[in-house]
């Protein structure tokens, strides 16, 4: 058996972002979410108007308690909430890297709480070994 060498291309390609990393069904469904907001606003408009960080930051967190409480889609558009959440996410990305997000996120506050809750968390598991399932399976959220 013989082998080829590789390709310069290769070689080069290798020390760049990998982009088909990303899976294709989640950049399908930013983009189902990017058109229908296209259709909605007009395409590209947070890149001309901008963007409030809070505006963006609210509607994300609304798609995803809609999804975690079972919604899987908008009843009138049919557009997965997933989907919505992500087009949010990549609008605020657009708008840091072409800075003209309007950053109206609160004063920031320390995270070190998550860090301190960590170790109650390990001493409430080892209080507690026989750990219960987080809920019983419901109609619809059979496991």
């Amino acid at each position: 058996m013989t082998s080829k060498d590789t390709n310069p291309k290769d070689m080069a390609a290798s020390t760049r972002l990998d982009l088909s990393l990303f899976p294709p069904a989640a950049r399908a469904y930013g983009a189902l979410a990017l058109q229908e907001g296209g259709l909605k606003y007009g395409g590209y408009n947070y890149r001309v108007m901008g963007v409030m960080a809070s505006v963006y930051y609210a509607a994300c967190g609304r798609h995803l308690d809609k999804w975690w409480n079972g919604e899987d889609a908008d009843p009138i558009t049919q557009v997965p909430h997933l989907a919505s959440a992500l087009a949010c996410l990549a609008v605020v990305i657009d708008a840091v890297e072409q800075g003209n997000l309007n950053d109206d996120r609160p004063p920031k506050q320390s995270v070190d709480i998550y860090r301190r809750f960590e170790s109650i968390i390990d001493q409430l598991q080892q209080l507690y070994d026989c750990r219960m399932p987080r809920y019983r399976a419901s109609k619809g959220h059979e496991q």
